[in-house]
């Protein structure tokens, strides 16, 4: 899950910033401050994403984010546009105008997740997985497969089976420089535990999987390659 923290002053704005992270199953909002003065460390070290407002009480939001020796990942959210470049300056990851949609909202959050997630799989080759309230910790080397379900994407792996809320797509571009190939639009592969490759179908597990015409000519390729 990751751990959010709002710094916002103005009571509507919060409490849209609050629905939005409440509706997104990966995100948490552990705090909200309309100073940050009022933060302490120790929330901080547990913060993941900070949103950011830049006009507040006290101290600016910009002027703030500079005190801050190890930040997280901050996303902006101001009503007025011309802090954008001295916000970019500071390398935050995001700048959100007011008022923004939740279209907006995850689409920027979900920016964050694939690259906390990209960390996460590099040190450790593990993933999280989130799912109906409980977090799911999975080596990428027990991935079967994973398959297209919808809004879903079903994580198949040695020892149990995840449905989760997410898109194909996303975890195409997020396996990419692993053992991972799309055979089809709703298949992801995991090389380790091909089986062997028949026509138009490759056997995971005593299980066929379709390879779709649109994919075949650079999944083989692939394959051959990391193959001795």
């Amino acid at each position: 899950m990751i751990k959010c923290l709002i710094l916002e002053d103005e009571s509507s704005a919060l409490e849209l910033l609050k629905s939005y992270i409440e509706k997104t199953p990966f995100l948490e909002c552990i705090g909200s401050f309309e100073s940050g003065l009022d933060i302490s460390t120790e929330v901080l070290h547990k913060t993941d994403v900070l949103f950011l407002d830049i006009q507040l009480p006290e101290l600016n939001g910009l002027l703030f984010l500079r005190t801050l020796v190890n930040p997280p990942i901050v996303i902006v959210t101001s009503a007025f546009p011309n802090y954008a470049l001295d916000a970019f300056e500071e390398a935050v990851t995001d700048y959100l105008l007011k008022p923004f949609s939740y279209e907006r909202f995850y689409k920027s959050v979900s920016r964050v997740r694939y690259t906390i997630n990209k960390k996460e799989v590099s040190k450790t080759n593990q993933i999280l997985l989130y799912t109906n309230k409980t977090t799911f910790k999975v080596n990428l080397d027990d991935i079967l497969y994973l398959k297209a379900e919808i809004d879903y994407v079903h994580v198949i792996t040695n020892k149990r089976n995840i449905l989760i809320l997410d898109s194909l797509n996303h975890w195409s571009e997020r396996l990419k420089t692993y053992n991972f190939y799309r055979i089809h639009r709703s298949y992801i592969i995991n090389h380790n535990h091909i089986e062997k490759i028949k026509g138009n179908q490759v056997f995971i597990n005593n299980k066929p999987l379709p390879i779709g015409r649109t994919y075949k000519a650079d999944f083989i390729n692939k394959f051959k390659k990391n193959s001795i």
